[in-house]
């Protein structure tokens, strides 16, 4: 019996310690500072984000290389001879910023991938009209899928959401919910909105 009640005080203190781990976190961690792109022209990129999408440029800087040792693949993880030739740090509305790469590098690939790719990705921005956005975004050019299409049920139900492309292949994404969406309803957790950035 003595053995089985420590048994049941380990296996307590083991589950309660795992619990406590999932809730850890990095240190200090506050939220999502930025999200990095390597682009295949800076120009081009910096003139979509600032002059089609509304975005502001903040800083550039550069380049960065390592001709005689490992310093890029050690800090980064890329080839030892990858050169980072620009980064520009922009700042989109209320939210978090984007840095865009410009990189040369030996084993270089040019692979834009597709949402359902695994590695793939796209950046969404908060709009107050999904319908006004693909008036904009068709009226400058920019291809534009299928939408506004509104969520009308599940957790997601109240947003709107519209997929488009930048001119090298980047896709982003205007979605909007200015009612709210039907998980948020008895959520723990609600996520960030740029529409209340202190909430």
């Amino acid at each position: 019996m003595k053995y089985a009640i420590q048994a049941a005080v380990f296996a307590a203190s083991l589950f309660g310690a795992m619990g406590a781990a999932s809730a850890d976190s990095i240190p200090g961690m506050r939220g999502h500072d930025h999200t990095g792109i390597t682009v295949p022209d800076m120009k081009q990129a910096v003139d979509f984000f600032t002059t089609i999408v509304g975005c502001k440029k903040a800083m550039a800087f550069g380049p960065f290389a390592d001709d005689k040792g490992t310093f890029m693949q050690d800090l980064l993880g890329v080839d030892p001879k990858a050169v980072i030739e620009q980064i520009t740090m922009i700042r989109c509305g209320y939210g978090s910023n984007i840095e865009l790469f410009k990189y040369t590098a030996p084993d270089q690939k040019d692979l834009t991938p597709k949402n359902s790719d695994i590695g793939g990705f796209h950046i969404a921005f908060y709009v107050d009209d999904v319908a006004a956005a693909k008036a904009y975004l068709d009226g400058k050019g920019v291809k534009t899928r299928m939408g506004p299409l509104p969520v009308k049920e599940g957790p997601a139900a109240g947003q709107t959401i519209l997929y488009f492309q930048a001119p090298w292949g980047l896709q982003l994404e205007a979605i909007s919910y200015p009612d709210g969406m039907a998980y948020e309803k008895g959520a723990e957790t609600v996520l960030w909105s740029p529409k209340d950035p202190t909430k």
